[in-house]
């Protein structure tokens, strides 16, 4: 049985407490309509049933535009809505059991901060790595201190698996975390928050398009 397709190019992370009171799945259309590849999940105060729910509907929007759905540290919900796959922290399922429960097909992904944590979760089945915040960011405010642009290429020296920035990720330093090796940005705010949601994703995807094209950069598919 052959791994899912996934794009973490403009990877965008879910938070409806920076949606303005505008619905989760106009949002996300929003930002699937200016190029977003792949959308995370995560809404840490949701209920099972909301976020049942929540995935639900993202399942129907990223499932009729090509879009990966990964759902955040709930197995049994990513399970339950046929994401396309999981991503844990180092504090939520050991990357190792998770793989082991969403079998062979699922993309996993697994937060890494050190170039150890990198290696074990590549080692135990990680198909993707999200670093541990790059710069500073309020929408994450107990992570660990920040990577920096030279932490981050370590961490993505350190294993043969894609890395995907994230945190305080935006337009004006993508260019920025690409050059040093990742394969991809994640952001939260600068999508979730923006005015025209639409239009923020559509800048960031011009920004990696243009730094793939000239080499700076890479995709990958997991």
């Amino acid at each position: 049985m052959s791994r899912r397709v996934m794009d973490l190019s403009v990877y965008v992370v879910t938070d409806r407490d920076l949606a303005r009171g505008r619905p989760l799945d106009s949002v996300v259309a929003a930002a699937i309509a200016g190029g977003a590849t792949a959308i995370q999940l995560r809404e840490k105060r949701a209920t099972t049933r909301e976020l049942v729910e929540l995935a639900q509907a993202l399942r129907r929007l990223t499932h009729q535009a090509g879009v990966s759905l990964i759902v955040n540290d709930r197995i049994d919900v990513a399970l339950a809505v046929d994401a396309d796959g999981v991503h844990v922290g180092q504090d939520d399922m050991p990357a190792r059991l998770a793989r082991q429960l969403i079998g062979p097909e699922r993309i996993l992904g697994v937060t890494a901060g050190t170039e150890e944590e990198a290696r074990r979760a590549q080692e135990d089945g990680a198909d993707y790595l999200g670093c541990t915040a790059v710069f500073p960011t309020a929408t994450k405010p107990d992570h660990r201190e920040p990577l920096g642009l030279d932490g981050l290429q370590r961490l993505a020296r350190a294993v043969s698996i894609p890395v995907v920035a994230i945190g305080g990720i935006h337009a004006g330093n993508a260019a920025d975390v690409l050059a040093r090796g990742a394969a991809g940005i994640a952001v939260v705010s600068a999508v979730m928050a923006a005015d025209d949601v639409e239009s923020a994703t559509r800048q960031l995807r011009r920004i990696v398009d243009e730094v793939t094209t000239h080499g700076a950069g890479r995709r990958s598919r997991p």
